[in-house]
């Protein structure tokens, strides 16, 4: 998505204009930001100058939502609007324990759960990966906290994967001393920047709202976040550090998806042994990029060597059925990231792991996803047998989940019994 130019940049593609305002943090003594804050100054911007859109917007508000799929559903109806669509968000980051993969906290989120119960920061590139060019900007303030920091702030990381396939402007910033929360100020400035925009233009028209990026340096520079720890993102896929920091701007680069752990690093056998580059950004970029085929060779090659390195079952073996099972969704085939989840369930079983555990919980539960996604009753079918057995032994933590594939897969058995 390339960065907006004219107007705040969403109404180069015509037509109303749809905004997502999400505001997120974990229950209790883990939230460090009040997000809620700032949406009542946002939501006072009248829509249609919230997009840049004379023919006016919805705005939908999210506020301290605790399931990930419930974000995922309402980013999917954002990513299918015909016309400008802005995505902000507000919260702090995480980084989940097993990937090290940046999340957005949400209600349920802890530091052992994050992985399940957070939002992927992946998924909104993923999501918004299909709309007209210019047409999406995403606003962010956050606030990164112990174990996202780090990541972003440190020259052997960087922040360049928030960026990623994303036109992104915003603030992140590290965690606030302990008992205190952080207050949303880019957002604040930024409604306030927005309201004045509006307001001065003439007869109030929304479509002379200036561009993004003239708002976010307003925003930054009324908030006065030049000068404190604070990353600014500019829309430009890189971050621009507090003046006088060591973090240089780093350039985009596509994230590894949820379900894909990086591969375990190998030490070099002797001094000047040369590191083989960790695969998944080249496979996750391929992916993004439509080339699936591509995609999929590459991570079936991988899970070639690792069953050739470490055996079947062995963990980096299963690390690339996931990886496989992600791309599968990603290429649209619900029925073969079903089948690859399902392995992936058996392997953990196998191996002796808990049917309590999560990584075991959340292979059933993504297999259990993905087959009510598959359109073929004749193949959904074929499937349900090994999905009911894997849900007797791994039930989940969701009321009625056995139930419900017993249900489909008698509807689906009275379909195919059906003479043509």
């Amino acid at each position: 998505m390339g960065n907006d130019s004219v107007g705040t940049g969403a109404e180069r593609a015509g037509g109303p204009g749809y905004a997502l305002l999400i505001a997120a943090g974990p229950a209790g003594k883990q939230r460090l930001m009040d997000a809620a804050a700032a949406l009542p100054q946002l939501a006072a911007v009248p829509p249609a100058a919230l997009l840049g859109t004379p023919g006016g917007a919805s705005v939908v508000q999210l506020v301290d939502p605790a399931d990930p799929q419930t974000v995922l559903t309402h980013l999917r109806t954002a990513a299918a609007h015909q016309g400008p669509v802005l995505i902000y968000l507000a919260g702090q980051l995480t980084v989940d324990a097993k990937q090290r993969l940046p999340h957005l906290a949400l209600a349920r989120t802890t530091p052992r759960t994050a992985r399940y119960t957070a939002l992927p920061w992946h998924w909104l590139a993923s999501e918004l990966a299909r709309r007209p060019s210019g047409s999406t900007t995403v606003l962010a303030d956050l606030v990164a906290d112990e174990t996202a920091w780090p990541g972003l702030s440190g020259s052997a990381g960087g922040p360049g994967g928030l960026s990623a396939g994303l036109t992104l402007y915003g603030a992140v910033a590290p965690a606030p001393p302990k008992r205190q929360l952080a207050a949303p100020l880019y957002s604040r400035a930024l409604a306030d920047a927005l309201r004045g925009a509006a307001g001065g233009t003439s007869g109030g028209a929304p479509d002379a709202v200036p561009p993004y990026a003239r708002l976010h340096e307003r925003a930054v520079s009324e908030a006065g976040l030049g000068g404190g720890p604070v990353l600014l993102l500019d829309g430009s896929g890189e971050t621009s550090p507090r003046p006088g920091g060591a973090v240089p701007g780093v350039p985009s680069r596509c994230p590894a998806p949820q379900d894909a752990v990086p591969a375990p690093s190998r030490a070099p056998s002797a001094p000047g042994a040369v590191v083989v580059p960790d695969p998944h950004a080249a496979i996750f970029e391929a992916a993004h990029a439509g080339r699936h085929s591509e995609a999929a060779s590459m991570a079936a090659a991988w899970e070639q060597e690792a069953l050739r390195a470490a055996g079947p079952r062995s963990p980096e073996a299963v690390h690339w059925l996931e990886v496989r099972a992600d791309l599968a969704r990603l290429a649209g085939d619900p029925a073969r990231a079903c089948e690859l989840w399902l392995a992936v369930a058996d392997a953990r079983l196998g191996n002796g792991e808990p049917a309590g555990d999560p990584e075991v919980e959340g292979a059933v539960d993504r297999a259990h996803h993905q087959w009510q996604f598959v359109p073929d009753p004749a193949r959904a079918g074929a499937l349900a047998p090994r999905l009911i057995e894997l849900r007797g032994r791994v039930p989940g933590r969701r009321p009625g989940a056995l139930e419900a594939v017993r249900r489909r897969a008698g509807l689906l058995l009275g379909t195919a019994s059906q003479p043509g």
